[in-house]
């Protein structure tokens, strides 16, 4: 009696904190059959979008392609490999918007919408596998966006600048850098084939006061940073006296990376998001202020993966109702609204730029604005 007693208590313990097990599984049919028509709409629609858009893209560039010799393994390998998953991920909240309205909207011309919340099922509880789809999603366009593009990047835009722009990046002139507090470098000329530099000098400052000054007629890499300076010159200053020696070569530690020489435009998607703080701390603290490209990159390595829960409560919010015009009318108002977003996304980005607002205000404000329309349409949604 006693044991039955303790029993009882325990499971109301559970029951009360929400930890007694349930008979019923966590995921039911309805929310298999949902997620299956989630995600086979998504993949499917990217996969046909996309195949429009390569054919589109390689008539457009074909002719470049005739005219720089671009060898077919490349075109395939080295650009369109690469380009896919770049367009994919880039325009994914596109793909997920107009799959969650196309599903549902035909779910709910089909009444089966209707039939769940008629059967007791909560439009909270439907949104569960919806989320659980999104979930499932942001993560693999994080993840993507993160570590598998940005080297795909790479390559793509290695190709574009061969064959299609035929741009060279070979050396650079006028290098000026800070490459820690107080130490300042100028090149006058730096070769990347060689891994040779022109013209070199180095400033140490302590404060205001010049401590020390390096100038050398060439510097070269061996490896990372690990210099060699040759004619070189070196004054330090120990306030009056002055100390100077010189020789043909010698081997120095320099914390300066050649790569950082030859930043373009696009050079932030080539990082992956743990080089791209790296890159980011390491610039602060050197005091460079025009990275402002690189932190709009990245606050939207982290945005767009959170926008996939904000376009799935609209979409299913919008198309959930049925509605004279069904599947056309929804699916025009989703593309209105998800251009709308992308537009927006794009738009806010020049803030940053212009400085007119900070990167995490400029990359976060559509995500907000679309948060508030998305709580609107739930609160309309058909319960």
């Amino acid at each position: 009696m006693k044991s039955n007693l303790i029993k009882s208590g325990i499971q109301k313990l559970m029951q009360g904190l929400g930890l007694e097990k349930s008979e019923k599984p966590w995921l039911t049919r309805i929310d298999t059959y949902i997620i299956g028509k989630f995600l086979g709409t998504f993949f499917f629609s990217i996969v046909m979008i996309l195949a429009i858009v390569v054919v589109f893209d390689y008539n457009e560039k074909f002719d470049k392609f005739i005219q720089h010799e671009a060898p077919a393994r490349a075109i395939a390998f080295d650009y369109f490999l690469n380009f896919i998953p770049y367009f994919g991920v880039k325009f994914s909240p596109l793909f997920i918007f107009i799959s969650v309205i196309f599903f549902t909207s035909k779910l709910a011309g089909n009444s089966e919408i209707i039939a769940m919340l008629s059967g007791g099922l909560s439009f909270n509880r439907l949104l569960r596998p919806y989320f659980i789809s999104a979930a499932l999603l942001a993560a693999m366009t994080f993840v993507l966006s993160s570590y598998v593009i940005p080297p795909a990047n790479k390559t793509r835009l290695q190709f574009e600048d061969q064959y299609v722009r035929k741009v060279s990046s070979d050396y650079v002139r006028n290098v000026q850098m800070e490459l820690e507090p107080g130490v300042i470098i100028y090149m006058e000329r730096y070769d990347d084939k060689r891994k040779i530099g022109y013209n070199f000098f180095m400033e140490r400052y302590e404060g205001q006061q010049l401590v020390s000054r390096m100038t050398a007629k060439r510097i070269a890499m061996d490896s990372i940073y690990h210099w060699r300076v040759m004619e070189y010159l070196i004054r330090d200053f120990e306030g009056l006296h002055e100390n100077i020696s010189m020789g043909a070569s010698l081997d120095t530690m320099i914390v300066m990376n050649p790569t950082e020489f030859f930043i373009t435009k696009g050079f932030s998607e080539q990082l992956t998001t743990t080089e791209l703080r790296q890159y980011l701390d390491r610039q602060k603290r050197r005091g460079v202020a025009n990275i402002k490209e690189y932190e709009v990159e990245y606050q939207r390595r982290f945005s767009f993966p959170f926008s996939v829960f904000i376009l799935t409560l609209i979409g299913v919010s919008l198309a959930s109702r049925k509605m004279r015009g069904g599947t056309g009318l929804h699916l025009g108002l989703g593309l209105l609204i998800s251009f709308s977003y992308i537009f927006f996304d794009t738009l806010s980005g020049t803030f940053a730029l212009s400085g007119s607002a900070t990167p995490f205000v400029a990359v976060w404000i559509p995500n907000a604005v679309y948060a508030v329309i998305a709580f609107g349409l739930y609160l309309q949604a058909p319960k």
